[in-house]
C-alpha cells in the first residue's frame, strides 16, 4: 500500500486488518503535531511582557495575542472538523500544518502588534485544522478495543506540550528575543509535516462515506462560529464592564438567539454540519455534559495556581512553571494508564475515580496558604494531574465510541470545543469569585500589587478558598454524571 496515496480512500477497518507497526508510526506523526500546536498556545504566555515592551503597548493590549488565537480556534474548530470528514483528514491535517508554519514565519517578521495578531490568527487557523482531526485520525488507526489506549497516548502528548511551552519559552527568552519562540515552533511542525506526508495513509486515517459528497453547511458553520465567539467574548468580559451591564446582557441574549437559530437550522438541514440528533443518544449526551462540567472545574487550578505562586507568594515564573509541570506529568501518566485500563475493564469506573481525586485535591488546595511548603503544593499538583487524566481519557473514549468512524472528524472537533468552552467558563467563574471577594473587602487592585498591599493577601486567600469549594461542586456534578453514564465496552468490529 502506498503510504503517500491521496486518492479516494478504500474501505479499511483496523478491527479486521490490525497493523501494530503502522498505528504507532501514524501516531508518532500525529502526536508530534498535536504536541507542537498545543505548546504554541502555552509558550506565548511567558513572552507577553517582552512583546509589549518591544512594541511599546500595554499588557492589556498585548493579551490579544492570546485572545485572538482562542477566539479563532473556538469559532472554526467545529466547521473544520466537518470539512476534514468530507475532503480527507490527511490532506486537511497537512494543509493545517503548512498554514501554521506560514503564520509562525509571518509572526517573526511582524512590524507591529496588529500584524503580529494577524499572524497569530493565521497560526490559529492552521492549529484548528490540525487539532480538529488529530483525535479522529488517531482513533482511525487503532482497533475499537484499543480506543482508550489511542486517546490516552494523544492526551499524554497534549499534556506534555502544554507543560513544556512555558519551560521552553522561559529558557529561550533568557538568551534570545521573543521572535525565537515562533522560529522554534516552526521547526518541529515542519518535521511533523514530512512525517505525516510519508507515513499517514488517507485510506487508513479517513473512513469516508460512499456516494456523492454532501454540500458543506455554510449557514450552520456561520451560526455556530458566531455563537461561540460571542459566548467566549461575553464570558471573558475583556472590557471589564459590570456583569449586569447592557453589553454583557445583550451578549448573552445574542448567544441564545444564535444557538436557537443554529439548532433550528441543523435539525431541518438534510446534510447538517453537526447532526444534533446524536444528542438523542443518552450516553453521548451525558458524556458531553460531563466533559463540559469537568473542565469547568479542573481548569481553575491551571488558571489560579500561577497567580497564587507569582502574585501572592512572590515566586519566579520559572518555579511556577515547574509546579504546573507536576500537574501535566501526573496527567500524562494517568492518561496512559486510564486509557489502557478503560479498554480492559470499561471507562466508567475510572472516570468516576478521576472526579473523586479532583474532589480530594480541591479540598487540599483550599487549605493552602502563604506558609505551605512548595513541595506540598507540587505533590498536590501531581495528584491533581492524575485525577485529570483519570476522568478525561475515559470520557473522551465514551464520546468517540458512540458515533460512526466516518464522522469522527466533526466529533473530534466537538470534544475539543467542549473542552475550550469549559475552560473559558471555569476561568471566568474563578476570576469572578476572586475579584468579587477582593473587591467586597476593598481591594480592587491589580494582581501584581497583592503581595505588597496590606490585607490584600487575606482577601485573595478568601477568594481562593471559595473558588476551590466551587471546584468541589463541579467535580461532584461531573462525578455523578460519569456514574450514570453506562456505555457498552468497545469490541472489535463495532
Amino acid at each position: 500500500m502506498n503510504s503517500t496515496a491521496t486518492s479516494t480512500p478504500v474501505a479499511w477497518d483496523p478491527d479486521t486488518e490490525p497493523d501494530k507497526n503502522y498505528k504507532w508510526k501514524a501516531f508518532s506523526a500525529i502526536g508530534l503535531s498535536m504536541f507542537t500546536m498545543v505548546m504554541s498556545f502555552s509558550i506565548v504566555f511567558v513572552s507577553l511582557s517582552a512583546i509589549a515592551d518591544d512594541y511599546g503597548v500595554t499588557l492589556r493590549a498585548v493579551t490579544w495575542v492570546v485572545v485572538s488565537q482562542s477566539l479563532t480556534i473556538s469559532a472554526i474548530m467545529l466547521p473544520l472538523g466537518r470539512v476534514a470528514d468530507m475532503v480527507g483528514r490527511k490532506r486537511f491535517h497537512l494543509t493545517g500544518q503548512l498554514i501554521f508554519i506560514g503564520g509562525a514565519i509571518f509572526a517573526v517578521f511582524s512590524p507591529s502588534l496588529g500584524v503580529l495578531i494577524i499572524a497569530r490568527i493565521v497560526m490559529a487557523v492552521g492549529s484548528s485544522a490540525g487539532q480538529a482531526v488529530g483525535t479522529a485520525m488517531t482513533i482511525s488507526v487503532f482497533p475499537s478495543n484499543e480506543r482508550g489506549k489511542a486517546i490516552g497516548s494523544q492526551t499524554t502528548a497534549v499534556a506534555i506540550g502544554a507543560a513544556t511551552g512555558p519551560i521552553v519559552g522561559g529558557l529561550l527568552l533568557q538568551w534570545f528575543p521573543w521572535q525565537s519562540l515562533f522560529i522554534f515552533m516552526a521547526i518541529p511542525t515542519g518535521i511533523a509535516f514530512f512525517m505525516g506526508l510519508f507515513i499517514l495513509d488517507e485510506s487508513r486515517v479517513s473512513q469516508k462515506t460512499q456516494g456523492k459528497r454532501p454540500k458543506f453547511d455554510w449557514i450552520g458553520a456561520i451560526l455556530s462560529g458566531a455563537s461561540v465567539v460571542v459566548l467566549v467574548v461575553t464570558i471573558n468580559n475583556p472590557f471589564a464592564v459590570a456583569w449586569i451591564s447592557p453589553l454583557v446582557v445583550g451578549g448573552a441574549m445574542l448567544v441564545v438567539a444564535l444557538l436557537v437559530g443554529f439548532v433550528a437550522w441543523e435539525l431541518r438541514n438534510p446534510a447538517p454540519m453537526l447532526d444534533l440528533r446524536m444528542f438523542q443518544e443518552r450516553i453521548f449526551r451525558l458524556a458531553v455534559a460531563t466533559r463540559w462540567i469537568g473542565f469547568m472545574g479542573t481548569t481553575a487550578t491551571q488558571f489560579m495556581m500561577p497567580i497564587f505562586l507569582i502574585s501572592f507568594r512572590g515566586f519566579s515564573e520559572g518555579l511556577a512553571g515547574a509546579v504546573l509541570f507536576m500537574s501535566a506529568l501526573g496527567m500524562a501518566i494517568a492518561a496512559q494508564a486510564s486509557g489502557r485500563l478503560a479498554d480492559a475493564y470499561g471507562p466508567r469506573r475510572f472516570a468516576v475515580l478521576g472526579f473523586m481525586v479532583i474532589i480530594v485535591t480541591a479540598l487540599a488546595f483550599s487549605t493552602v496558604d502563604g506558609g505551605t511548603p512548595i513541595s506540598i503544593i507540587m505533590a498536590i499538583m501531581f495528584v491533581n494531574g492524575i485525577g485529570m487524566g483519570l476522568w478525561n481519557v475515559p470520557n473522551n473514549s465514551i464520546i468517540m465510541g458512540t458515533i460512526p468512524r466516518a464522522r469522527l472528524g466533526v466529533i473530534s472537533a466537538l470534544t475539543n470545543l467542549t473542552r475550550n468552552i469549559g475552560n473559558v467558563t471555569g476561568q471566568a467563574i474563578a476570576s469572578a469569585i476572586v475579584v468579587g471577594i477582593m473587591a467586597a473587602d476593598g481591594f480592587d487592585i491589580p494582581l501584581s500589587e497583592i503581595a505588597d498591599t496590606a490585607g490584600a493577601g487575606d482577601a485573595f486567600l478568601s477568594g481562593w478558598k471559595v473558588t476551590y469549594f466551587a471546584v468541589v461542586g463541579f467535580a461532584v456534578v461531573g462525578g455523578a454524571l460519569a456514574f450514570v453514564t453506562k456505555p457498552e465496552m468497545a469490541k472489535p468490529g463495532e
